[in-house]
């Protein structure tokens, strides 16, 4: 395997560490609006769902890769990211999916919440926070609705400026415009925050 493709597949490898961190004692990046810390039986479900999520679409790179290279990969991730989350959320109580404040896939745009914590995960990195650690858990009450909001953070990682970097190949930036012809998500440099995991599970109203 060259080493253009372990780097590729060290990116995917990435997610999968990112679900093994531990939620801070206390409100966890709390926000207005938001309730009683979230039980930490709540949160490994959480972590447990990010990890299976990261796991699928590693294998499903993998194979990508070895059959086509990196702009394969794009396709695959376009057709495919898409479909395990929706078959974890479908599978369990919760809602599953990926964003970011830089999007490749415009269906991945932060809501107004989502963008706020993203923004805390920035603040709490230029700090000296390692994304490593850096994860959002709260119960959410709002407008008669409680729900479970998990955000784990997702690092820029070495590979993944193949990508998403500042100097994108020209025939993987044809890939990236044939799949996501709105995409904002270049330009990165390795150790920024890429974007995150984010789940929502709904609550029985009091």
């Amino acid at each position: 395997m060259s080493t253009h493709i372990r780097r590729t597949l060290a990116a995917a490898l990435a997610l999968v560490a990112a679900a093994s961190v531990a939620v801070p004692a206390g409100r966890a990046g709390a926000q207005d609006g938001e309730a009683a810390p979230v039980p930490q039986a709540e949160v490994k479900a959480a972590r447990g769902l990010v990890k299976t999520f990261s796991q699928e679409l590693k294998g499903e790179l993998t194979a990508a890769i070895k059959d086509g290279g990196p702009t394969h990969a794009i396709g695959v991730c376009n057709e495919v990211a898409p479909e395990i989350g929706g078959k974890l959320s479908a599978d369990s109580a919760w809602s599953i999916g990926r964003t970011a404040l830089k999007v490749r896939n415009p269906r991945n745009s932060p809501s107004p919440r989502e963008r706020a914590v993203l923004k805390s995960f920035q603040r709490r990195h230029a700090n000296g926070e390692g994304f490593k650690n850096m994860e959002h858990a709260a119960i959410i009450d709002e407008g008669g609705q409680r729900y479970i909001h998990y955000m784990k953070a997702i690092p820029t990682q070495e590979a993944c400026l193949a990508c998403h970097g500042t100097n994108v190949k020209e025939n993987v930036l044809s890939a990236i415009d044939e799949n996501y012809p709105a995409d904002a998500a270049t330009g990165f440099e390795e150790g920024e925050l890429r974007g995150a995991f984010t789940l929502v599970k709904p609550l029985p109203t009091n």
